[in-house]
């Protein structure tokens, strides 16, 4: 029998993949270990921790590696829920609140769970004049993206003041750019937004992306 699951502990969900704050990330969920989960958090209204694998699968095969993964990841708070077969739930989520991990476990059916502490949003922090081009080209490839696939579900809503904010530029460029996860991951975990975002400023120059 598998261990019933409480909500004393963050359930966590590991994948290939680095959700950051203020991000939406849709989800198909068909393992037994999480739809259990994703129901309970859903009914209680609770986040779930959205981790990024180091080593191992999203979903689980006989003889594959186990399951590593970053002590740095971030909350995930459930949007929208459907049941459209059994067997079969699929998700829209939030990225809200970044957390690290003090100490994991896994039950027996293969969910793992985490105490965790978190860390602290980031501050506020106008975009810099000379960052102010990787603004700009943003705005535009979110235009665009909502132009050419305007049903998709993981393009994040916009507002007026998000465009001059460092840790949203940076966060959403961060999700677009075809960097490796590691880079992402260490881009997420910084403390300071406006590093952050200069960082990503680097990448735009170097790669030529938003020109």
């Amino acid at each position: 029998m598998p261990q019933p699951l409480t909500l004393s502990s963050l359930p966590l969900f590991p994948l290939g993949s680095v959700l950051f704050p203020g991000g939406l990330l849709a989800l198909r969920v068909f393992e037994v270990r999480y739809l259990d989960m994703v129901r309970k958090c859903h009914q209680a209204g609770a986040p779930f921790g959205v981790v990024a694998l180091t080593e191992g699968q999203e979903v689980r095969q006989a003889g594959s590696a186990q399951e590593q993964f970053c002590d740095v990841g971030t909350l995930a708070s459930i949007e929208k829920l459907d049941n459209p077969q059994p067997g079969l739930i699929t998700l829209l989520c939030r990225g809200t609140q970044r957390f690290r991990i003090v100490r994991r476990s896994q039950l027996t059916h293969g969910l793992w769970t985490a105490d965790i502490e978190h860390i602290d949003e980031d501050l506020a922090v106008a975009v810099p004049d000379d960052l102010k081009a990787a603004a700009t080209a943003l705005s535009q490839v979110l235009h665009t993206l909502r132009q050419r696939e305007p049903d998709i579900p993981a393009l994040p809503p916009i507002g007026a003041d998000q465009f001059n904010d460092c840790a949203w530029v940076a966060n959403r460029w961060c999700e677009l750019l075809p960097v490796p996860l590691e880079l992402k991951q260490r881009l997420m975990e910084l403390e300071n937004p406006l590093v952050r975002l200069e960082l990503v400023g680097d990448v735009l120059e170097r790669t030529g992306i938003g020109q």
